[in-house]
């Protein structure tokens, strides 16, 4: 392919995903949000609407609509907003088990009247990892390529005006992150259906710890949960937990630093049974939880 046939795929690419992409006017400054169904759901990341419940949207035909806030993730940082307006175009999504690192990216935003386009190559692909904020996201996609003001909830695609991504800048700062398909749809189903992603919890403050020596060697494990606070009522008061006691594992998997117990307070955990291993005065012991959820934050 000659450079001005590339130039013409890449340009028609963005036409194509430009479709899809609308600008959302909130409290905050004009961001970019994608269409997720042509009923009138759009994507938006949920700190730039964490104040509104009410916004206005710029539609690619150029007309406005009213849009309202259904839901937010603070977790993935996704929010789903209804917008008045029933003939939108749903992003063309492809399945990112299928990008490769270095493949060219065209990031698509509206952060005025018209669609804006940055370019670049991707520059990390991963597999799930946990953001800041304790939610899930199923592929690690970080994009090389200029980051400009409106750049969140836009779309990362590739040459050939596939959806790979939601584009963010908001969870880690000044990355060019995405959020791929598969973690879009399973938190915009959760906020149409519960207007929330569930989330459980287990009500205990914990720190790393160096275990007994003895210990160490017998589990291969240099560190554990020390419990400094347990909240009444919880489901860590519930079962027993106290403080001073050290966690060193949940179901199996050992527990080194907090960020290891999130796995056992996803969405689908929410009301399981959990097998926590604990020491207490020295002695290992096992301890069952039933995990809840989480209220409102």
């Amino acid at each position: 392919m000659n450079l001005q046939d590339l130039s013409k795929s890449l340009a028609d690419a963005v036409e194509s995903v430009g479709r899809s992409v609308v600008r959302v006017e909130g409290r905050s400054r004009p961001v970019s949000g994608t269409v997720f169904s042509a009923e009138g759901h759009v994507i938006a990341i949920s700190h730039t609407v964490e104040h509104d419940e009410d916004v206005e949207c710029g539609l690619p035909d150029g007309r406005t609509a009213r849009g309202k806030v259904l839901g937010r993730d603070p977790g993935t940082d996704l929010a789903l907003l209804r917008v008045e307006a029933s003939d939108l175009h749903a992003a063309p999504w492809a399945d990112i088990e299928g990008a490769r690192v270095g493949q060219i990216l065209v990031g698509v935003y509206r952060p005025g009247r018209t669609t804006r386009a940055t370019f670049g190559v991707l520059g990390a692909l991963g597999k799930d990892w946990r953001t800041r904020f304790g939610g899930k996201i199923d592929h690690y996609v970080e994009a090389s390529l200029p980051l400009h003001p409106g750049f969140s909830g836009g779309l990362l695609a590739d040459a050939s005006g596939r959806a790979l991504a939601l584009a963010t800048s908001g969870l880690m700062r000044g990355v060019a992150l995405g959020i791929p398909a598969s973690t879009v749809k399973r938190v915009a189903e959760a906020l149409l259906s519960h207007g929330r992603v569930r989330r459980g919890y287990l009500g205990v403050g914990s720190y790393p710890v160096a275990l007994a020596p003895p210990l160490q060697s017998s589990r291969n494990q240099a560190t554990g949960l020390l419990i400094l606070s347990v909240q009444g009522g919880s489901p860590a008061a519930k079962a027993g937990l106290l403080v001073g006691d050290t966690i060193v594992a949940v179901d199996g998997r050992a527990t080194a630093e907090p960020a290891d117990l999130l796995p056992a307070l996803d969405e689908d955990q929410v009301g399981r049974e959990a097998l926590l291993r604990v020491v207490r005065g020295g002695e290992l012991r096992d301890v069952r939880v039933t995990i809840a959820e989480r209220g409102p934050v």
